[in-house]
């Protein structure tokens, strides 16, 4: 029986898995017309899984090797003879399979230097079209010997477009980073200061490189060919479109989110393939400890600029216009965090990785060390049902007697974290919520918690006066007509120290909606 596999390279005998015929059809359109290309892509995003799959797709006018630099050690790249030699061996190795008889002239080759390892790929690519498929190509390659790799190889290429000598036909190298980066990386570690004498291994070691623009994440169309797959297996009678639609909702298509939410169903829920049972494997999810989200943490961590980039994004709200010469943006993009949103803004790349970050915010602000006490889960859930007004009452009265010292610029930048570092301990367990990012921006932000079985949706704003207020009930009815909801709550910090303005929580009846309105100050 195959099952979902969440770690390391999935097998179609052994796995479900989604249909990437269509992705591997573009892929095979740039092999087919000889371009040498990265796969740069954040981690587990199914890049080593799609190789292994290309490499089972090529037709037989093809001799694919396909090697990988992980835990390879540093010793192939501690100087240039060393580097060849193992390359020498990992091509024999690749070659035996197909040809045994022309593998065994390499093994006993003495490769030294760039210059003779480009003497034997011109003898080995003679007669042959060759793909070399490099995977995990960022792992060890902090140093020159690699760039030099990548100069012989661009040398190669240029002097087979001239008809010179010959070289492999297709050459893919896949990776978190893109070779740019990669220099990037090493310079501003200190790892790599180019010599004068390198300035064009510096400035273009790889600018033969052609775009790669297959969008390798799941759409729901292709999550569903998963399902279908299972569901021929299981005859749960799922709903196939509208789970794969709930899916991609909180991963947006990223692979190991995709899948792992998959499993979760399948293993730790007992078959739950309801849209509920989506929202129960999320729940699952946010407890994991996983490679992949201690990565995101780690990130946060070591890079400050990203770390502030991405709170004033979530949390201050800014309006950040997505720009790829942006080199937080860029590395953000690079780690899987940010994309591209509407109207070219930029945002959390999914729902998942947004709550994650949210999280890790909450618990790294000292500030919000000084929480709202006295108030409990079960002062807000009875009989398994959550309680959003009384939970919004009484964090209205926590709010003034904690709060009400902080200035207006402290509670622009921070009240929504403080609203979820409160909301947060109270729906643990049962429940969760995630930002509805696309909406964002400075002055709004719209929340959805899910707890049990029923979802609510909480608008927060800054006052702007009577006018602005009365617009977000506009918005606020919008997006509740959207998800289908008669009910909805809105949350707005006051900073207007008058006595004649007083806080207050009321149910307001709006065009045959009712909003919950409550206003701090």
């Amino acid at each position: 029986m195959k099952r979902f596999n969440v770690t390391g390279v999935c097998v179609p005998e052994k796995h479900y898995m989604v249909d990437i015929s269509e992705k591997l059809a573009k892929i095979m359109e740039m092999i087919d017309y000889g371009d040498y290309f990265t796969i740069n892509r954040a981690r587990q995003y199914g890049k080593t899984t799609t190789l292994l799959m290309l490499s089972r797709t090529l037709p037989p006018d093809y001799l694919c090797i396909s090697l990988s630099f992980e835990g390879i050690g540093e010793t192939m790249f501690s100087n240039p003879s060393a580097f060849c030699q193992r390359f020498i061996m990992h091509i024999s190795k690749s070659l035996e399979d197909v040809d045994k008889g022309y593998a065994e002239q390499w093994i006993d080759e003495t490769v030294t230097d760039f210059d003779l390892l480009s003497f034997h790929i011109d003898k080995l690519c003679k007669d042959r079209s060759i793909v070399l498929i490099i995977d995990e190509v960022d792992k060890t390659s902090s140093n020159r010997v690699f760039l030099h790799f990548l100069g012989m190889l661009r040398s190669l290429y240029l002097a087979n477009q001239a008809g010179r000598v010959n070289t492999f036909h297709s050459v893919i190298l896949a990776g978190v980073y893109d070779i740019r980066n990669i220099k990037l990386k090493m310079i501003n570690e200190g790892m790599y200061a180019p010599l004068e004498s390198e300035s064009n291994l510096y400035n273009s070691p790889w600018n033969i490189a052609a775009d790669f623009k297959v969008d390798m994440s799941f759409s729901p169309k292709e999550i569903a060919t998963m399902l279908v797959e299972y569901e021929k297996d299981h005859g749960t009678g799922m709903d196939i479109a509208a789970i794969a639609d709930e899916i991609y909702a909180f991963s947006s298509g990223y692979p190991y989110l995709t899948t792992r939410i998959c499993q979760c169903i399948d293993k730790e829920l007992g078959g739950d393939w309801t849209v509920h049972g989506v929202s129960e494997a999320v729940k699952i999810m946010l407890d994991d400890k996983n490679t992949l989200f201690d990565d995101i943490y780690k990130n946060m961590e070591n890079n400050k600029p990203l770390h502030d980039f991405m709170y004033d994004l979530l949390v201050v709200g800014n309006d950040n216009g997505f720009n790829f010469y942006n080199p937080i943006i860029d590395i953000g993009n690079t780690y899987g965090f940010l994309e591209k949103g509407k109207n070219n803004k930029t945002v959390v790349s999914n729902r998942i990785f947004e709550i994650l970050m949210y999280d890790y915010f909450i618990s790294k602000d000292a500030i919000l060390g000084k929480r709202i006490k006295g108030v409990t889960r079960f002062d807000v859930v009875d009989s398994g049902r959550f309680d959003m007004e009384l939970c919004l009452r009484k964090f209205a009265a926590h709010y003034a007697e904690i709060f009400n010292e902080r200035d207006a610029e402290f509670i622009e930048r921070e009240g929504r974290l403080l609203f979820l570092s409160y909301l947060k301990p109270l729906i643990n367990g049962q429940g969760f919520y995630h930002i509805e990012s696309e909406l964002m921006d400075m002055r709004r932000m719209d929340i959805v918690v899910d707890f049990a079985h029923e979802q609510f949706i909480i608008e927060l704003k800054l006052w702007r006066g009577e006018v602005e207020h009365e617009r977000a009930y506009e918005q606020l009815a919008g997006y509740l007509r959207s998800k289908s909801h008669t009910e909805g709550y809105l949350l707005t910090f006051d900073f207007r120290k008058s006595d004649r303005y007083q806080p207050y929580a009321k149910w307001v009846d709006y065009d045959g909606l009712r909003i919950f309105d409550v206003v701090v100050n």
